[in-house]
C-alpha cells in the first residue's frame, strides 16, 4: 500500500485516480511515499526518509528544496501546461483592463451609489464624468511576450486573433515549445529590443536564478514610453520599486500582475490580483490529474515525466523486476552497479540511463528479484543517491 500525503486542497478529480486498494490517500499520514502540494512550504527537514517522490500541481516549484531533494534522489514532478489556458484567459482580461478604463469606471460607480439614488442624477453625472474613463483598442498594437513556453505560445495565439502584432523573446526555448509557435511571431533576439518595440509586454517565464529581477530599473529603461507592462509568470521575476520609478517617470503606463506587492498597492496605474491566474476549477483539475498520473506512474514503475530535477526517462517494463537507481553525474557508476547483478546470477533483460545536470537515473528490467542485500551493496557505491525496486 503506498502512502500519499496532500498538502493543500488538491482536486478530488485528480485524487480519484489513486486505485484505493493500492493508495492510501490523506492530509496527514505517517511515513508518506509521495507527497502531492500546490503552494505549501517544502523544506529539507519536511522530506521524511520514506518520501519517493513529490509531485506539484502547478507549474512553478520555487517552495520547494529542489536542490535536496535532489541530493534524496526524489524526483520533484510538475503540471507544465495544466493551467495553461486558465492564465491564457487571465493575460486577456489584464490586456483589455490595461487598455480601457474599467477598473476606475467601476469603482466610481460604487462610490456614486453611495452617494445617490435617483436615477436622473446617475444619468447626468454619468454623462458627465464618462470621458474620465476612456481608453484605446488593443487591435493594431504591438504584444511582447517574454517566455514562449504553453502560456506564452497560446497568448500569443489569442492576441494574434485580436487583430494584434506579436514579437516572442524566450532565452531558453526548446525545440517542443518552437513547433507550437506560429510562423507570424516575429522571433527577437534580445530583451532590450523587445522592450524598446512593444506597446504592451507580458512576462510567461519560470522563476529561476537567470530571470530574478529580470525586469529591473536597468532592462525599464528600453521600454517604449507609455508601454503596458503585465506580469502573471512569477513575482520575482519583476522589481516592482523599479516598476514604481518606470510609472512616476512615464516609462511605463499601466502594471498590471497577479502578485500584489506593498510597493505597487494603491496606484491608479496599476491593477493588481491576488495570485489568482490558476484559479479555475477546470485548470485545478487538469493540475491535479497531471500530477497525480506522473507520481503513481514513478512509484509504481520510476517512470519520470516532466520532473524539474530529473531527466525524463520512460521505459516499458519487461523483467520480472525493476531496479531503479540515481546517482551523482560521473563517470563510470553503471559500471559499478552490473558486476554486482552479475555476481548474483541476475541478468538485465532491457535497461535505460539519462542524465540531466549533475544527476543520472537508471532503470534495469532483470530476470530475477533483488535481495536487500544487493540493494546495500549498491546504496554503498560512491556518488548513488538513491536506490529503490519497482
Amino acid at each position: 500500500m503506498y502512502k500519499i500525503l496532500t498538502m493543500n486542497q488538491i482536486s478530488a478529480v485528480g485524487l480519484d485516480r489513486f486505485p484505493r486498494d493500492k493508495y492510501e490517500v490523506a492530509s496527514e499520514i505517517q511515513n508518506p511515499d509521495a507527497i502531492l502540494v500546490r503552494s505549501n512550504l517544502i523544506k529539507p527537514e519536511d522530506l521524511p526518509s520514506s518520501l519517493k517522490a513529490i509531485g506539484r500541481a502547478g507549474a512553478g516549484v520555487d517552495k520547494i528544496c529542489v536542490d535536496d531533494c535532489t541530493l534524496k534522489g526524489i524526483p520533484v514532478f510538475n503540471a507544465p501546461g495544466a493551467n495553461a489556458n486558465s492564465v491564457k484567459e487571465l493575460v486577456l482580461l489584464a490586456l483589455l483592463l490595461s487598455s480601457r478604463g474599467v477598473i476606475r469606471g467601476v469603482r466610481f460607480l460604487d462610490k456614486l451609489a453611495e452617494e445617490t439614488n435617483d436615477s436622473a442624477e446617475v444619468i447626468r453625472i454619468v454623462e458627465k464624468e464618462k470621458k474620465n474613463f476612456a481608453g484605446s483598442e488593443i487591435i493594431g498594437n504591438t504584444l511582447g511576450i517574454v517566455g514562449l513556453g504553453a502560456i506564452g505560445s497560446k497568448v500569443a495565439e489569442i492576441a494574434m486573433g485580436m487583430g494584434m502584432k506579436v514579437l516572442g523573446y524566450d532565452p531558453s526555448l526548446t525545440v517542443e515549445s518552437a513547433w507550437r509557435l506560429s510562423n507570424k511571431i516575429e522571433r527577437i533576439e534580445n530583451l532590450p529590443t523587445l522592450l524598446g518595440k512593444s506597446d504592451f509586454i507580458t512576462l510567461h517565464l519560470p522563476m529561476l536564478e537567470s530571470t530574478k529581477y529580470m525586469i529591473n530599473k536597468e532592462t525599464l529603461q528600453f521600454v517604449k514610453p507609455g508601454a503596458r507592462l503585465l506580469n502573471f509568470s512569477r513575482e520575482k521575476i519583476v522589481d516592482p520599486f523599479a516598476v514604481v520609478e518606470a510609472l512616476d517617470a512615464g516609462m511605463l503606463s499601466k502594471f498590471i500582475s497577479d502578485f500584489p506587492h506593498p510597493a505597487i498597492m494603491g496606484r491608479d496605474d496599476v491593477i493588481l490580483m491576488p495570485h489568482i491566474g490558476a484559479s479555475t476549477k477546470e485548470a485545478e483539475e487538469n493540475c491535479a490529474t497531471m500530477a497525480v498520473d506522473q507520481v503513481m506512474d514513478f512509484v509504481e514503475n520510476g517512470n519520470v515525466v516532466n520532473s524539474v530535477n530529473f531527466p525524463r526517462l520512460v521505459l516499458e517494463r519487461t523483467g520480472i523486476c525493476r531496479l531503479a537507481f540515481s546517482n551523482k553525474n560521473i563517470p563510470n557508476m553503471l559500471g559499478q552497479v552490473l558486476p554486482i547483478l552479475a555476481d548474483n546470477q541476475i541478468n538485465v533483460s532491457d535497461m535505460m540511463s539519462k542524465s540531466r545536470g549533475d544527476i543520472a537515473y537508471s532503470l534495469l528490467d532483470v530476470d530475477a528479484e533483488i535481495s536487500d542485500e544487493i540493494i546495500e551493496k549498491i546504496k554503498s557505491i560512491e556518488g548513488i543517491y538513491s536506490v529503490r525496486i519497482h
